[in-house]
């Protein structure tokens, strides 16, 4: 029998509204957003009731999607459904550290909060934006980036996907150059070069506020967004200098897959994990948690 591994998403999925039938329909979900509302005050109406463009801002898009997503992941538990491997992509990885008990939910959602306002400090310093790279390979992507000073390759997603960091001055120079070689940049739903050197700062900072949070031994595998391997000991290590590192997606999800993993409950308001994982791994099966929950609920 194959393994279970929940992966949780981060930027770019979130919407208005996201979660309020979660908060109406399950008791483990309202209790995660009554403690986020504890903490920062507000958090469940941003969620239900935020505009998309407030939405947006880092300092609140990271926090309502952990709220989102540490709620549904408890849906999960409460129905005893236990993963074998748990992920999260970029702010999603501080959620995945929270679930399997490495932070305490009241402590994953106060480093979050402060993880979003940080990086919106040093988004706020310069004008960057990210893009998707579609329909190239990665040597092509990091070579077209090599023209540019301050473009980096910085979310190596899945084949033929990487999402790419930089100053919006050179972007549209970028996309030409992209477009030129066959490919197509995608803007993406986020305010700043996250991933990139322009995150060294806010990298440092969350250093100093992992280095004092209390932590625990996890419950289950995590996989680090760096090495692309579990997690042994270097927690505040690799979680902070994440912040100003490319995501190795597609190699975590292949490592995961090697290691017996065949089923992702992708923990996120959307499907782009999903989606990521079907090209990555095309036999394993993939489902968002409002999938795997209708099919739980109709069992």
């Amino acid at each position: 029998m194959g393994k279970i591994a929940f992966v949780f998403s981060g930027q770019g999925d979130q919407f208005p509204g996201m979660g309020k039938e979660f908060d109406e329909k399950y008791p483990a979900a309202s209790s995660v957003y009554e403690m986020c509302d504890r903490l920062r005050p507000g958090t469940s109406a941003q969620c239900f009731g935020g505009t998309e463009e407030e939405l947006k801002e880092t300092r609140n898009t990271q926090p309502c999607l952990f709220a989102f997503e540490l709620a549904a992941a408890m849906v999960l538990h409460e129905k005893g459904i236990r993963p074998h491997a748990v992920a999260g992509f970029s702010l999603g990885e501080v959620v995945a550290a929270t679930y399997s008990g490495i932070f305490s939910h009241e402590t994953g959602f106060q480093l979050v909060c402060r993880r979003g306002e940080l990086m919106q400090r040093e988004a706020e310093k310069h004008d960057t934006s990210m893009a998707a790279v579609v329909k190239l390979e990665a040597g092509k992507v990091q070579e077209i980036c090599s023209r540019f000073p301050e473009v980096y390759p910085v979310n190596y997603n899945a084949p033929g996907q990487i999402a790419v960091s930089g100053l919006s001055s050179q972007m549209a120079e970028f996309s030409a150059a992209v477009k030129e070689a066959g490919g197509r940049a995608i803007p993406l739903k986020v305010k700043g070069a996250f991933h990139s050197p322009f995150m060294e700062a806010a990298a440092r900072a969350f250093a100093e506020e992992l280095a004092s949070a209390e932590k625990k031994p996890a419950e289950f595998t995590l996989y680090s967004n760096m090495t692309a391997q579990p997690y042994t000991d270097d927690v505040a290590d690799l979680l902070s200098k994440q912040i100003c590192s490319p995501v190795q997606w597609e190699k975590i999800i292949c490592n995961m897959t090697a290691e017996g993993v065949d089923t992702f409950i992708e923990i996120g308001p959307g499907k782009t994990l999903t989606n990521m994982i079907k090209r990555i791994s095309p036999k394993a099966a993939a489902r968002t948690v409002a999938e795997y929950l209708a099919e739980v609920e109709a069992c």
